[in-house]
């Protein structure tokens, strides 16, 4: 069919309007609703049947019958994945862009204790670039549920990663998955033990083509100040006089980068770096002959924030496995209304010139 060019210039008449309408209902008879919708979705009402004739005198009844077939959902809008002329603001990449925090129950490998069904918090998401309006976000949820069976290591991840690379379109993307992992400890003298849950999250990062597998522990413990040991026991020694060290629950958050091509990390080897480096580590089951072998145990191990990270750090950097890494420790003071912290980064994945501004506020064990 041959239709002349109008010239735009000139404001159609009613005959010119009514001829254009009856060629845009001969080609959408013809036309598959995924052209309908590309198209103009509103199209779709110049259909025999397809006419929306009581609007605006709108049902107020929950049709429960009604099912959405393929030609219906070509007709939907979709403002997310709309041209560039809707971008609000600057027309900017957008580096990170997705959904926090849904949950679901995951298997995860442990080295001790076999299979464990944890309820984990999601964190996914991905780049934009600056001439794209948004996202679909749930296809982050609909990526992930696709692999929620299975039983979850750093491979499922990378599966999971992919897909919403791929559906998204985009060239960056990240996976966070937080959960509460459980490990039996024994007490120190009593033979008593109990279950110490350590806040770990996995994560998998994909940027510039280079995927980085990294392991997050918050390590709870006992700090007791040196100084404060040194000055009591001078009290003792000198006048007679009965003094306490000040002591205090402390949290150092641990993140790894894992070599992806090494002998596989545990999140039981990473607790035990920490107890290894730190041994103070809060009690679960305490009776008597625990409690005070705790205070034996901190007289032994006096430390100061700055002992702390580099301690952490001797550990970390006698395992093969690891690459870089970050101690971020805080010592949540008893003698001041302020904490003591310190930070520690090996390589170049974790330097970073700027803090967050309540990245020490986050470190907070919640018993």
């Amino acid at each position: 069919m041959n239709i002349p060019t109008p010239d735009l210039s000139e404001k159609p008449d009613l005959q010119a309007a009514e001829a254009a309408l009856a060629v845009l209902r001969q080609w959408a008879e013809g036309a598959t609703p995924t052209e309908v919708a590309q198209l103009e979705p509103a199209v779709a009402r110049l259909l025999p049947g397809r006419e929306l004739g009581n609007y605006p005198d709108l049902s107020r009844e929950y049709p429960q019958d009604f099912k959405s077939d393929e030609a219906y959902r070509a007709t939907l809008p979709d403002l997310q994945n709309g041209p560039a002329s809707l971008i609000r603001g600057a027309k900017e990449q957008i580096q990170h862009v997705g959904i926090s925090n849904f949950r679901l129950p995951i298997r995860f490998h442990s080295r001790d204790s076999g299979d464990l069904t944890l309820e984990t918090s999601i964190t996914g998401s991905v780049s934009l670039e600056a001439g794209k309006k948004g996202i679909n976000m749930s296809r982050i949820m609909r990526s992930f549920y696709k692999h929620a069976e299975k039983t979850f290591s750093f491979e499922v991840m990378e599966a999971a990663l992919s897909d919403y690379l791929s559906d998204l379109e985009s060239m960056d993307a990240r996976i966070q998955m937080r959960f509460s992992f459980p490990v039996r400890i024994e007490s120190l003298r009593s033979g008593l033990s109990g279950y110490q849950y350590y806040d770990i999250a996995l994560e998998l990062v994909h940027t510039e083509g280079v995927r980085h597998k990294i392991m997050h522990l918050d390590y709870v413990y006992s700090s007791t100040c040196p100084c404060s040991l040194e000055l009591s026991e001078h009290a003792r020694q000198s006048r007679g006089q009965l003094a306490t060290p000040h002591s205090q629950r402390s949290v150092a958050r641990i993140s790894v980068s894992v070599d992806p091509e090494g002998e596989c990390f545990w999140f039981e080897d990473l607790i035990e770096h920490c107890r290894k480096a730190v041994p103070t580590e809060t009690q679960v089951m305490v009776k008597r002959e625990d409690e005070q072998a705790f205070a034996e145990l901190n007289a032994a191990n006096p430390i100061f924030v700055e002992d702390a990270a580099r301690l952490f750090c001797e550990a970390l950097q006698n395992d093969n496995r690891i690459s870089d890494f970050r101690v971020v420790a805080s010592h949540q003071e008893s003698l001041h209304s302020h904490d003591a912290i310190s930070i520690l980064t090996n390589g170049p994945l974790f330097a970073s010139t700027s803090l967050d501004p309540k990245l020490f506020s986050t470190l907070i064990h919640q018993g």
